[in-house]
């Protein structure tokens, strides 16, 4: 993507999530976001996606939009994904609208030992459906072209092998790992993961749980596209993070 093409992605009014991106209408609550909370002005331009990577430039009209430009596909991100036990308060949706923001390809909600948070029925229910409105928000404002995936919760005991464990104190590689697992609130319980689990230290210091989800997943990311650096593992090796 050339720098002029990108200043437009972020100049333009939003970016909106439409079912065809070559044929682009908005749904009712996109509709009403556009002309009634963002008071947008016939002529004023947005980007549209299919958080698939296909997008477009499109041009407000008279109660919808019109693409302007030909449909485009963004190459596909490199795979990463977090296992994140829910925090209380707000803090989990932090994480995830920071974890669109990044890249991340893939969120799953973990269940520890020692989760603080009600996370069974309409509670889990409720909370899975703000991840997910949460997420789609950021996309468009980061201007994300591929929706990031949130899955179904998961057990430890199912967690592959290959997840690297972030836990306090621990040292270990970043060679390889395209998944890590963040604790809850107060850490890890006693013998909750197996021995043969893989683990990953994220710094010196003991971190917040969405904290830590942010630090990971910049992490993971940092091999991808459009990061200024030369040597990734020049760089992660300077801040402690390989031994």
């Amino acid at each position: 993507m050339s720098l002029v093409e990108f200043e437009r992605r972020v100049n333009a009014l939003t970016q909106m999530h439409v079912a065809d991106v070559s044929s682009p209408v908005l749904d009712k609550d996109d509709r009403h976001h556009l002309f009634k909370v963002l008071r947008a002005n016939a002529g004023e331009e947005i980007v549209v996606t299919d958080g698939r990577g296909s997008w477009a430039f499109a041009t407000v009209g008279d109660g919808d939009v019109v693409r302007t430009s030909d449909v485009v596909i963004d190459p596909e991100p490199v795979p990463t994904e977090l296992y994140i036990v829910p925090l209380k308060g707000d803090k989990s949706e932090l994480a995830v609208s920071k974890l669109v923001e990044l890249g991340v390809t893939t969120i799953r909600p973990l269940i520890s030992e020692n989760m603080q948070v009600k996370f069974k029925g309409e509670h889990r229910d409720k909370i899975l459906e703000r991840w997910h409105r949460i997420a789609r928000e950021a996309a468009g404002q980061c201007r994300r072209t591929y929706d990031i995936t949130i899955t179904d919760p998961v057990k430890i005991a199912d967690v592959p092998a290959d997840v690297a464990v972030a836990e306090p104190g621990t040292t270990g590689s970043l060679r390889g790992i395209r998944a890590i697992a963040i604790g809850p609130e107060g850490g890890w319980a006693q013998d909750e993961w197996s021995e043969k689990q893989l683990r990953i230290g994220l710094g010196t210091t003991v971190l917040r749980g969405e904290t830590a989800a942010i630090v990971a997943a910049t992490l993971l990311v940092l091999r991808g596209e459009g990061w200024a650096v030369t040597s990734y593992e020049g760089a992660v090796r300077n801040n402690g993070f390989i031994q």
